[in-house]
Order: structure tokens, then sequence, then C-alpha cells
């Protein structure tokens, strides 16, 4: 007798197959996993699709940062999705959108949706915190920090001084 196969359990292998690849950084077979290749990052708004697009994502994730690995921690198979949460991890030693290399780790926490139109992935969608690894690059405060207090104080004095006149208003009109 054959083991039953479930549509979870077809969507769940070809999930696992594609993380797989991509950690290998066999980038074309990890786009071949799709049945029409498409990943959208959340994070700012960018969607890359078809084969070459994805493809060219993640050699330019590739090139910013060689050893990157992403540590799945979390899946969850649902009826049209599989939603994995995870680690992207990796030292930055070439230019990512921009930003020229530093030398510095990052380690931060990613969602990853993949839908799916029956048994065919169609789409990864990429939650994350941009501000998390930037941070970590060195090339953005924490908001908590005195740096940042004091950087934004003098690069936004405009909207500070309204956001505090706002304030005092409001707390001015609850007294009457």
């Amino acid at each position: 007798m054959l083991p039953i196969v479930s549509a979870t359990d077809v969507r769940l292998e070809t999930v696992l197959d594609h993380m797989r690849l991509e950690n290998a950084h066999d980038f074309p077979a990890c786009a071949a996993k799709f049945g029409s290749a498409k990943y959208e990052v959340l994070a700012d708004g960018t969607t890359y699709d078809g084969h070459d697009a994805v493809t060219g994502f993640l050699d330019e994730n590739k090139q910013a940062f060689p050893d990157f690995h992403f540590e799945p921690v979390r899946i969850s198979p649902a009826p049209e999705v599989v939603v994995v949460e995870g680690r992207f991890q990796g030292t930055h030693l070439g230019t990512w959108r921009g930003l020229p290399a530093t030398g510095r780790k990052v380690d931060f926490p990613m969602c990853l949706v993949f839908e799916f139109e029956g048994d065919s992935m169609v789409n990864e969608r990429i939650y994350m915190d941009l501000g998390t690894p930037l941070r970590q690059l060195g090339v953005a405060f924490d908001p908590n920090s005195t740096a940042f207090k004091v950087v934004t104080a003098t690069t936004h004095p405009v909207t500070l001084t309204r956001a505090l006149f706002g304030s005092l208003r409001r707390r001015l009109s609850r007294k009457d």
C-alpha cells in the first residue's frame, strides 16, 4: 500500500527543499522550486517577479553576505501557505543595496510566508524589521540610545518642535 501524501506534506517538502537550496547558494535550483517565482520584501516594498529577478535578488544577497544562512526556527504548514519563522545570519562583506561592506555580522529574525496555488509554490513573502540589520551594520541607531536622540534633535528640529507643541497643547486642553 502506498503512503498517503497530503497537499500540506507536498507543500512542506517544497519549502524545505527551497530553503535547503537557498542555504546551499544554488539559486537557479532554488528559484526553480516555484511554479512561478516571486519574492516580496515587505520591509522596503520591493517585489522580484520571475525566475531571473528572484535569482538576481538571491545573488545580490550572496554578494553582500557571502556566508549568509537562513536558520528556520518554526515551520507551520497551513491550508494555502507554509509559514516559516527563522533567523538570517551573515557577514556583510559586499555592497548591500548601495551600502558598502562593513565587515560586521548580522543575525536578525524573519518571517517567511510561502504561498501556493494547489501544490505549486508561487510566492515567498518576507517580513522583517529593516532597522535591526541596519543597526547591526552600524548605520542606524537604536531609538532608545542617546546618540539617536541627539541625531534626531539636530536633524529634525521642526518635526520635534511640532510634536512637543502638539503634546503640550493636548495636555492643556485636557485640563480645561
